[in-house]
């Protein structure tokens, strides 16, 4: 393995196919070595995720269950009001969140009345000690400015999979309007939080390619977000497999030793693991989880406050501070 205290951006794809398919064990015990080297083993940070503006969205992404042109069970709701997310923002923080993000089922952000609300409750956010994240669709360099201004800390835009395997999964946009909106924020100085998700029929080549391209940005992002797909009923991908865990800690720990000095987010498909599951996960190298007082995931399925505590107790896990 290379030297574990060096932050490389010219991986190359053999070099993580290598990784990648190492015997589980060691690949995880390689891992842990570089976690330990770049992070505290026992801190995990914890994020608050809240759907400000749910459903109704024109894209046609293959596992969102928020696509408009979808017949899901959604309910479609209209941007929330600032105080109410505040008010969330202040219990995530009670609960012991350090970064709160806002979601928006956008295609692109729009320069209205929507995006100025948007801008109020990032400042609010920010006013209350939180890591402020959004998620809102593509950004011009403009927009990423404005947010930055506000207090925005971090932006979210996943690349979902490899470029080669995109247009299998969405049509309405192509891989490069995704990179260059990471272009615009990193421009404005926020950081950047971004992943991927496994289990939407792509092959482990694609997940290599993935990390390939995460990887060999010239700035990691901040924050790797790794999703085990939810499978939505009425989306294009309901019918698919569950993802094996085991493929998640994979995953999980090339990301670590790819990218050592990034969070990397144990995401979606925690619902459907065990605590002993998730253990494995943070033996990988993640970091960082998202919770939520609804008990969901945007519109997906999360585990509950109360659980994640258990779990943190029984691991000897700790919530990380920003302080």
């Amino acid at each position: 393995m290379n030297n574990i205290e060096q932050i490389r951006n010219d991986w190359s794809i053999e070099e993580i196919k290598l990784l990648y398919h190492e015997p589980l064990l060691e690949l995880v015990y390689k891992a842990a070595t570089v976690h330990r080297t770049w992070h505290s083993s026992s801190a995990v940070q914890v994020c608050t995720l809240l759907s400000i503006k749910t459903g109704g969205c024109t894209e046609d992404c293959a596992y969102c269950g928020q696509a408009a042109r979808y017949h899901t069970n959604i309910t479609v709701k209209a941007l929330m009001d600032k105080e109410e997310v505040l008010s969330i923002a202040a219990r995530a923080k009670a609960s012991g969140s350090s970064r709160f993000c806002m979601a928006a089922a956008w295609r692109e952000v729009r320069d209205n009345k929507d995006f100025e609300r948007v801008l109020e409750m990032v400042k609010g956010i920010n006013a209350l000690g939180l890591e402020v994240c959004c998620t809102l669709g593509m950004l011009t360099e403009t927009q990423a400015e404005r947010l930055q201004a506000a207090g925005l800390y971090a932006y979210n835009h996943n690349l979902d999979s490899s470029e080669r395997y995109y247009d299998e999964i969405i049509s309405t946009r192509i891989y490069g309007d995704r990179l260059n909106t990471l272009n615009n924020v990193r421009k404005a100085g926020i950081s950047v939080c971004c992943g991927g998700i496994i289990g939407l029929g792509e092959t482990h080549e694609d997940r290599i390619g993935m990390l390939h391209t995460l990887s060999n940005l010239p700035q990691h992002p901040e924050s790797v977000p790794i999703n085990a797909l939810a499978r939505v009923p009425g989306t294009p991908l309901q019918d698919l497999t569950k993802v094996d865990v085991w493929d998640m800690v994979r995953m999980i720990a090339v990301a670590r030793i790819l990218m050592p000095k990034a969070m990397v987010r144990l995401s979606a498909g925690r619902s459907e693991m065990s605590t002993t599951e998730q253990a494995w996960c943070f033996m990988a190298g993640a970091n960082s989880i998202f919770t939520s007082e609804s008990e969901e995931l945007l519109v997906t399925p999360n585990p509950k406050l109360d659980e994640d505590r258990a779990m943190f107790e029984l691991l000897g896990l700790t919530p990380l501070s920003n302080k």
